[in-house]
Order: structure tokens, then sequence, then C-alpha cells
């Protein structure tokens, strides 16, 4: 060991001594080195641009030759990845991988970042092969980070154009393409703005502006012949041939392919394929060859006995090596993966973004239903209403025959548009339930007593099954209850004939104050097929087409029936067979109160006014349904006054007595309810009944707050009509009686 030092030692004086004489002379020669391999850089740009890949594959052989005898790490790494983008032009990407992996290896040991912006420039070009688009730009936004040079930052805008382009981003390709049209490159500005042409011509080919492809087709030929870009010819001649045809300019079409058989025999032929193949796999060989070489030296020279501490170092040195490889590999792994994540995060936002544009179109499509639905409920008023008003002015009998069928169809659209309103509601959620104190059996006796007469209409019969121990007080909603049973007993009306319609409610369990009840509706009708109970809950579904015509009716009872009870946070569920009928039923936990007591036994009666003499306020903007308005009340003997709008009703109501005011919502000026408000000022006995086409955003709540006695929505029946005006005078008139 000790010879060993003395013998490193001698080498050591030895070297330096050496270096001292002849550090003149090799500071000459380094600089003619560099302008050499310098300028096989530059041939070798040019023949690539040319298309003349052997001969530049063979130039920058020579480079790295020189660069490695003359131990230039940083210059060797640029002839390794100069081989490396030619290899990727001839489509060897193993050859490719070799050149890179092996420049990687390099550049551990030198701080260049030119070379390391280049060698994430070629890993965007090898993403970008594989169709990695995202990540390819992401490795190119790193590259440019790393180094300003303008012809290297000038083929980085050529790369993202024609990613761009496979994204169909045109307007950010656009932009990189116009910029190389006029860029100032002192290396490759003909051969950029070649390829932008081709870039810009291949764009508007795809966005089918086929003038414009024509036009950037035949600048980027123009500029290709006139700088023998062969491949460039090639590519503009095939680019110019497809949008010829688009054009139909079939004799340039012609001539463009007839440019590209002379192409393909003359240079893109056979014979230069196998030449470049042969070039590209003989130095590949030789560069595999010669590493192998050097390896076997080294072990050569390291199976002297004399050197085995050496091996050893080497071995620890490899071994080191290969955890640092494997940790290099994982630090990567986990860019890739941070990397990875960023454009999950970036696909997430882009999903909230989508997310957002649907809800803002949902929430348009309900505005615009209930606009329509709110707007058609004004000219439904006057049909209903003049259909009313000539059937009892004793038409002829074939006039009869008309006006029941038109007073037919304005019922079942009045139907359709109240449908459609109560789902906007319910999908704008626009619709909470209540918690008042309501007596159940009374809320479904009064619906089936107004189901009456369609029962009749079928022949049917519709039997309550009601079990007493359900409590008599309970807390919910009995509007909304009242609406799943109309619905529910109303279909169930609808598709049964000479049968009979069972509506049942159960006691399921009591504790306390929590109780869970069981509600049934079955009827003896047509039955509901196996396939058709799938989707009977969703609108406008009934079955079929020919049940639709044969029954009447949108199919949107059933889905209003399931989005009510989905407030109440329960199901409806179904069995029925064809022929034998169907049963619908569903649970709602409520909650009673024991403590209150019926004094009184709720009776249902209908009852007869005596309206001769009242007289009546009218408040309507709208001057047929004033008309029609006055008219039904003369029909009863009744006399009004008109007010316009909200401020000449506050005028008449403070200046006359009325028996009742007929208040529409939506007017000019003040609102009916903002007058209402202003009129219970100084008046709070007078019934104000408000008489209007209800909207989406209209509250029955906010009306009742307002001073309003009652609601009728227009267009109305007429019978409902005179019962809530005689309903509203009267029994204010007991009230101050029994007062």
């Amino acid at each position: 060991m000790r010879f060993l030092a003395r013998h490193i030692k001698l080498h050591i004086f030895l070297a330096l001594l050496f270096l001292i004489v002849g550090a003149n002379f090799l500071h000459g020669q380094s600089n003619s080195a560099i302008d050499s391999i310098n300028t096989y850089f530059d041939q070798a740009r040019v023949l690539k641009n040319q298309n003349k890949l052997d001969l530049a594959l063979g130039t920058l052989k020579k480079a790295e030759v020189l660069a490695e005898r003359k131990g230039d790490l940083k210059l060797l790494i640029d002839s390794y990845q100069k081989q490396a983008i030619i290899f990727l032009q001839l489509e060897k990407q193993d050859g490719a991988e070799i050149f890179w992996d092996r420049s990687k290896g390099l550049l551990k040991d030198v701080e260049y970042p030119y070379g390391d912006a280049i060698f994430k420039y070629i890993e965007a070009i090898m993403l970008y092969r594989r169709e990695n688009n995202f990540q390819a730009l992401l490795m190119l936004d790193e590259a440019k980070q790393l180094n300003n040079d303008r012809n290297f930052f000038n083929n980085i805008l050529l790369l993202e154009g024609n990613i761009y382009v496979d994204l169909e981003k045109y307007d950010v390709a656009s932009k990189n393409f116009n910029s190389l049209l006029i860029n100032t490159d002192i290396y490759e500005q003909d051969y950029l703005a070649t390829r932008a042409n081709l870039g810009l011509s291949l764009m508007n080919y795809k966005i089918e502006k086929f003038e414009e492809s024509a036009i950037y087709g035949e600048g980027a030929l123009k500029l290709a012949k006139e700088n023998n870009f062969d491949k460039e010819v090639k590519d503009a001649n095939e680019q110019l041939k497809l949008t010829y045809q688009k054009m139909e300019r079939f004799d340039l079409s012609n001539n463009n392919y007839s440019n590209l058989l002379a192409l393909r025999d003359s240079i893109f032929n056979a014979e230069k394929v196998k030449t470049e193949a042969k070039t590209a796999n003989k130095i590949q060989f030789d560069f595999m060859s010669d590493q192998i070489a050097k390896q076997d030296k080294e072990i050569e020279d390291l199976t002297d006995a004399t050197n085995r501490s050496e091996i050893i170092v080497i071995l620890v040195s490899a071994f080191l090596i290969i955890i640092s490889l494997l940790a290099v590999s994982l630090y990567r792994n986990n860019q890739i993966k941070l990397k990875t994540n960023d454009l999950l995060q970036t696909k997430n936002s882009e999903l909230q973004g989508a997310r957002d544009a649907a809800v803002s179109a949902m929430e348009a499509k309900t505005n615009f239903l209930s606009t329509v639905s709110h707007e058609l409920r004004t000219p439904l008023y006057a049909v209903t209403g003049l259909t009313h008003l000539l059937l009892e002015e004793n038409p002829s009998e074939n006039q009869k025959e008309h006006l029941k069928a038109l007073k037919f169809s304005g019922d079942y659209l009045l139907n359709f548009i109240n449908d459609i309103l109560q789902i906007n509601k319910i999908d704008a959620d626009k619709l909470e339930p209540l918690n008042i104190d309501f007596n159940l059996k009374r809320t479904i006796q009064e619906v089936i007593d107004s189901l009456q007469q369609s029962a009749k209409a079928n022949r049917t019969k519709i039997i309550l099954d009601y079990d007493d121990e359900i409590p008599g007080h309970l807390m919910s909603d009995p509007i909304k209850l009242s609406q799943i049973f109309m619905n529910l007993v109303g279909n169930a009306l609808k598709f049964t004939k000479d049968g009979e319609v069972k509506v049942i409610a159960k006691l399921m369990k009591k504790e306390e104050e929590d109780v869970t009840l069981y509600f049934e509706v079955a009827d003896t009708g047509i039955g509901i097929s196996k396939e058709k109970q799938e989707n009977i809950f969703e609108g406008f579904e009934q079955g079929s087409i020919q049940i639709n015509r044969e029954y009447g009716g949108t199919g949107l009872g059933l889905t209003i029936v399931k989005s009510l009870l989905g407030l109440f946070d329960s199901k409806i569920q179904l069995e029925s067979e064809l022929g034998k009928g169907s049963s619908f039923f569903f649970e709602l936990h409520l909650k009673s109160k024991d403590s209150l007591v019926d004094d009184i036994p709720f009776e249902i009666t209908q009852q007869d006014f005596e309206f001769k003499g009242l007289h009546l306020l009218i408040v309507e903007d709208n001057k047929i349904n004033q008309v029609i308005t006055k008219k039904m009340l003369s029909k009863k003997e009744m006399t009004s006054d008109i007010a316009n709008n909200g401020l000449e009703a506050v005028e008449l109501a403070e200046t006359n007595n009325y028996d009742a005011i007929l208040m529409d919502i939506h007017m000019p000026g003040i609102s009916g309810e903002e007058a209402t408000v202003r009129i219970r000022k100084f008046d709070i006995s007078t019934p104000i009944i408000a008489l209007t086409a209800i909207s989406l955003d209209d509250s029955l709540e906010s009306f009742y707050a307002a001073g309003c006695n009652d609601v009728v929505t227009k267009p109305f029946k007429p019978e409902v009509f005179y019962q809530k005006i005689g309903e509203n005078i009267f029994s204010k008139r007991v009230k101050n009686t029994g007062s």
C-alpha cells in the first residue's frame, strides 16, 4: 500500500507539471475545438431542417467524438441531445431514449441549465408523441424557466402550437404560430416560419376555414421550396391536396397530388429511408459498443490485485449510484404524482364550473317555465271566464256543445299549468312543509268529497278505511298532504271504471308524541305493467302514448306526489298487476298533540249564499279580466267598482264601503300586497281576497302576512270563486254579530 501511495503521488506531480508547461498550448487548442464542435452543430441543424437526417447524424457523431476527446461535458451533452431529437424525427424512440438518458447521466455531474432545459424539451416531445398533452405542456413550462435562449424559446412555441391544435384550443395555437411567422431567429428563421404556416393551415382546415388554410399552406410551400426543406414541401403538398378537395378546386388538388408523387419518387423513397435507418442503427450500435468497451476496459484495469481496494471503492460508488438513481426515480415519480394532482385539481375546477353552469341552466329553465305558466294564466282566465258566462246565457244546443268542449280544454290547460308550477317550485326549493295543527281525517275526507263527481262519472266508489286510533290532532302541512291525496285518488279514479278506490290510513306506531302512519290508495283499475312501473314516477309518464290519449292527463301527478313526499323524507311505493289494479303506499312520521281535544265534530257542508245587493271592489289592471270579473259578479246581482292599479285601490277603499275587495297581486306601480298593507292601516275588517295568477316566487304566506283573508288563483272555477266570496263575507258577519 505504501508503494501504491508513492506511485499515485508521482503521477499527480507529473500531471501538474504537464498542465503548467502546456497550459497556453492547450488553451489555443481548446478554443479551436469548441469552434469546430459548434460548426458541426450548425451544419447538423441545416441538414436536419433539409431532411438529410443521415448526414445530420454523421455530423453530430463527429461533434460527439471531438467533445469527448476534449473532455467538455456540456458540449458532449449537447451532441447527445441533438442526436436524440433526430432519432425522434426518424421515429426511433429506443435510440432517442438511449442518447437522452446518456445526457441525463452527464447532467448530474455538471451545472448546465441549458442542457437541463433541452432535456425537458425532449421529454415534452416524447409525452406529446404518447398523447399526454397536458403533461407535455407542463414540461415545456418547466423548460422555459431554465433558459431564455431565443432559438430554444421559438422551438418551444412551435411545439406548444402543435399541442394546442390537438387540444382544439385554436385561439392559443394561433397566437403561437402567428408570432413565429414574423420571428427574427438567427438560426432557423425560415424553418420556423415554414412550420408555423403549416400549423395555421392545419388549424384552419380543422375549423373548416378552407380559404385561410390554402393561403397558409401556399405560404409554407413557397418557403419550403426556397430553403430546400424537403419534408415541409411534402407536408405542404399533402395539406393543400386535402384543402383544395374541400374547396372543390380539384385541378389544384391534383396538382399537389402530382407533386407528392414526384417527391416520393425522387426524395422520399425506400432507398432514402433505408439509408437513414442504416446510419441511425450504426450510430446507435457504435455508441452502445463504445459504452460496453469502456466498461470492459475499466473492469480490466481493476482486475490487478494492487487495485482491489479501488474495485471496492468503485463497487461501493456503483451501489451508491444505484441507490441515488432509485431515489431520483422515486422523487421523479413523486413529482409526476404532484403534477397529476395539479391536473386533477384543474379538472375538478373545470367540473365545478360545469356544475355551476348546469345549476344556472336549471335556474334559467325553472324561471322560464314559471314565467310562461304565469303569463298563460291571464289569457286563460279570459277563456274560462268568457266560456262560463256564455254557458249561462242560454246558448243553442250546438253552441253549448262547443262551449263545453272549450271549457274542458281550459280546465285541462289550467291543471297542466298548475302541475308545472308545482314541480318547478319543488325543483327550485321554493317549497317547505308547514308544521301546524290539523285534523287528518277531515283533510282526507275533504279530498274524497271534492272528487265524488269524478267517481260518479266513472261509476266508481271511493271508500275510506280510517284507523280511529290515529290522534285527532297532528302537526304537519295539511295543504301538501291534500295535494298528495288529491293526485293519488284522482289518478286512481282516472284509470278505474265500474270499480272502487280505497283510501287507507293506519296507525303503525306511537311513542309519546311521535306517530308513524301508513297510507295506501288502492284501486281496481287497469293496472300497470312491470316494465312501465320503473318510470311511472317520472314526468309525463303514464304508461304509454295510447293510455295518455285514452285517459287524458299530463302524467305529472305521480311526479308531484314523489316530490312532495320527498319534503317529508318519505318515499312512494307501488304494487300493480295488469288488469287487476294498483296500490300506492307510503309512510309518514308526524307529531301528535294529545292535549288538544275537538269540542265540535267537523261536518263538511256546501253552503248557498245570498249575494244580491253586495258591493265589491275589483282591483285589476287587465281590461278583459275587469270585464269578466264584473260580469260574473253581476250574474249573482252584485255591484262593483274597478281600480286599475294599487294606488287607485287604496284611494277607493278609503272613501267607500265595500263588502269585500278582490285584489290582483301583480300590477304595475305598487303590487297588490303593498296595496293590501296600506288598506289595512285604516281598514282591518273588510275581507280582501287575493285574486292572482300565482307564480314561482309567490308565497301564500306572504299574502296572508300582508293582510289578505283568502287566495283564489286565476283562472278559477266559478263555483270556487263564488264560494270564497260567500265564505269570507258572511263568516265575517257571523263573527261580528256574535261579538
